[in-house]
């Protein structure tokens, strides 16, 4: 069973150009593909600086893409990050949010995705904070589907170290609270989650009332420590047993929009081929699908250099890889100079800079 496959542009770090985005969701509509969420941590108009509107080219660009995307027959969607909005969740506070919510509207979206993951969530009534404002969103919106990513959306006790402690049955709490209708953003047992098991997910969906929607963590590179590695190998640790367990299953991508189409294919065949699923012959299959015979077979060849070294450990490899990718006029090629070159880090990247 092949859940709906998405892709939630949710990486910190530069986001994907206009064009490149609209050329990597034409191809993610032909694999089957069927949703997007824009959710670029580097956008501040849906993050810190919500209450604000986005400039006037931002928003051109926002409704162009919302367009295609249609015109694609590929459901759009936006992330809104109402930063610590239930810290205070007032009157003038909630007519500023109902505001965002219907501006979202105006561009056009199928999808409308309320994230309050990475800000702090240690109170007590967390979970009926969160669920009242997403019932507000749900009921001035009209996008057709309502998502919400908790603040602890993994087990992953890293969460609590860097955001507080997380309620006591906070998840039960949400899962009783939110409307059946809402879908839920789940990331894993992890954070970037090594795999998926079936025993996972059901007992995520009793606490959550609801199947998951897969929040995976994976092409995505966008720490300090994964820019410096290119994720393109297949897909592993999602076995097609989980199909019947999800809602959905997202995608975070890379930092470059075009090879990120080369784990995104494999994904596909994982729940295509169920047991018979190899995961290197479906790298070879996209990269060549995606980038032609000659340059999937640099990257087949490259592989081992540039998704387990990575930047750091390429040492004299590195002048010639530059010039191996050099040579080669294409975008996918392009995309790998750029990180040999150290273009694609986010070391000194600030968010919502």
């Amino acid at each position: 069973m092949t859940p709906e496959l998405g892709v939630i542009e949710g990486y910190f770090g530069r986001p994907w150009r206009h064009t490149d985005r609209q050329q990597v969701m034409s191809q993610l509509r032909e694999m089957g593909y069927a949703f997007f969420h824009f959710a670029p941590k580097a956008d501040a108009f849906l993050r810190r600086r919500w209450r604000e509107p986005h400039p006037g080219a931002a928003l051109a660009e926002l409704t162009e893409l919302s367009a295609h995307c249609r015109s694609l027959g590929l459901r759009f969607g936006l992330g809104l990050s109402p930063y610590e909005l239930y810290r205070d969740f007032s009157a003038p506070a909630k007519a500023a949010f109902i505001d965002k919510v219907r501006l979202l509207d105006a561009i056009g979206i199928d999808d409308l995705a309320i994230l309050f993951d990475d800000t702090r969530g240690d109170v007590p009534d967390l979970a009926a904070r969160e669920a009242e404002i997403v019932h507000t969103a749900m009921a001035n919106t009209r996008a057709s589907r309502v998502f919400m990513c908790p603040t602890y959306y993994s087990d992953d006790s890293m969460l609590d170290v860097v955001f507080g402690a997380r309620p006591a049955g906070y998840l039960n709490d949400l899962g009783r609270r939110l409307d059946p209708r809402v879908h839920v953003y789940w990331t894993g047992e992890e954070i970037c989650a090594r795999e998926y098991s079936p025993g996972h997910l059901a007992r995520v969906g009793e606490a959550l009332r609801r199947k998951p929607t897969l929040w995976d963590n994976y092409p995505v590179n966008d720490g300090p420590r994964m820019s410096r590695h290119l994720h393109l190998r297949g897909f592993t640790g999602r076995p097609s047993t989980i199909g019947p367990h999800i809602a959905a299953h997202a995608i975070n991508p890379a930092l470059q929009p075009h090879l990120s189409l080369i784990p995104a294919a494999t994904l596909v065949a994982s729940y295509r081929d169920g047991p018979a699923y190899c995961y290197m012959n479906a790298f070879k299959a996209a990269a060549c699908a995606t980038a032609g015979q000659e340059l999937a077979g640099m990257l087949e060849t490259d592989l081992h250099a540039l998704q387990d070294r990575g930047l750091d450990q390429l040492g004299e490899d590195l002048d010639r890889l530059r010039q191996r990718y050099a040579a080669v006029v294409h975008p996918v090629a392009a995309e790998v100079l750029r990180w040999l070159e150290g273009s694609d880090t986010v070391d000194g990247w600030v968010e919502d800079a």
